[in-house]
């Protein structure tokens, strides 16, 4: 994307905000861009006029954000206590073959999918849990997450 129209979409942006706090800005640019690219960073703290190492703070204080590009499909296995027990650890190691990645690499190639190990997604009922962007998949097991991976291809 042109550096004219990151500035066009970051003044949108500002201008929607209506002044709002810049952690709902930053939600913003994620939204739009699904990363919050350094770039679009510096064009955003002139526009703001806030120091570059605020939003940098912010962005990597925060888990919600990420700096390196994300897929599409965001696939959260839960691993807290109740996930832990009914071996969810087994699920992430599975999504992360089916998707065919590694300890180190967290999205996938053509960007369709990252995959990140969560704490606890508040369905602890449900456990083991696994959510895919919006939606929520309880009582997993091996076989679902695959086929449930397959409908987001």
């Amino acid at each position: 994307m042109s550096a004219q129209k990151e500035a066009k979409v970051i003044d949108s942006i500002v201008k929607k905000s209506g002044g709002s706090s810049l952690i709902a800005i930053l939600q913003e640019v994620q939204s739009h861009y699904n990363h919050l690219p350094p770039r679009v960073l510096t064009l955003l703290s002139d526009k703001l006029e806030v120091p570059l190492s605020k939003l940098f703070s912010l962005a990597t204080f925060y888990k919600s954000f990420s700096l390196e590009p994300r897929g599409k499909h965001i696939v959260k296995v839960c691993l807290g206590t109740a996930c832990h027990v009914k071996s969810a650890d087994n699920l992430f190691d599975k999504a992360q073959r089916d998707l065919d990645l590694s300890s180190q690499k967290t999205t996938t190639k053509d960007l369709r999918f990252t995959l990140e190990k969560v704490r606890c997604l508040g369905c602890c009922s449900l456990a083991p849990v696994v959510c895919i962007n919006e939606d929520t998949y309880g009582s997993m097991t091996q076989e679902k997450l695959s086929a449930t991976l397959k409908k987001y291809r």
